[in-house]
């Protein structure tokens, strides 16, 4: 397992590499990387600014990966979520999942996903022309989230 909340970029080939590297009973990995917006409700947005607490951030995303492990047989799992002031095209996140088989792989990333975006303690401060508005959680978030309550 790995969790990383940083503000520094990441090359997504070195982290698949490193995910895998010897690791022969993995039959597939799915990935998602999540990348800054120049648009947001109709907007144009010139940056993100991404919010933390530091070490409340870390143990919440181990815990969701947890998670994740309790529900499918996973060889592995990677998770990168950057802080700080990003611009459209920045990656913000990634989470990788690896497994001998490709359904628990693409399911674990999607539920990561669907988790993360609402039960790990980020804030999103988007700067647009009209000056700075601070992003509200989404319903359709809140939605994908619940259906991985059971």
């Amino acid at each position: 397992m790995t969790v990383r909340v940083q503000a520094e970029d990441f090359d997504v080939g070195t982290e698949h590499a490193a995910l895998t590297r010897g690791k022969t009973a993995i039959g597939g990995v799915a990935l998602f990387v999540g990348l800054v917006r120049d648009m947001a409700g109709g907007q144009p947005v010139s940056a993100m600014t991404l919010e933390h607490y530091p070490g409340m951030t870390e143990k919440q995303l181990e815990a969701i990966e947890a998670e994740a492990r309790r529900r499918w047989p996973l060889d592995d799992v990677l998770i990168i979520h950057r802080h700080g002031r990003l611009e459209p095209g920045d990656r913000i996140v990634l989470v990788a999942t690896a497994s001998a088989h490709r359904d628990a792989a693409f399911e674990s990333c999607r539920f990561l996903m669907d988790w993360l975006k609402t039960k790990a303690p980020f804030w999103k401060l988007e700067a647009t022309p009209e000056g700075e508005r601070w992003v509200a959680a989404k319903e359709s978030d809140d939605a994908a989230a619940a259906r991985w309550a059971s």
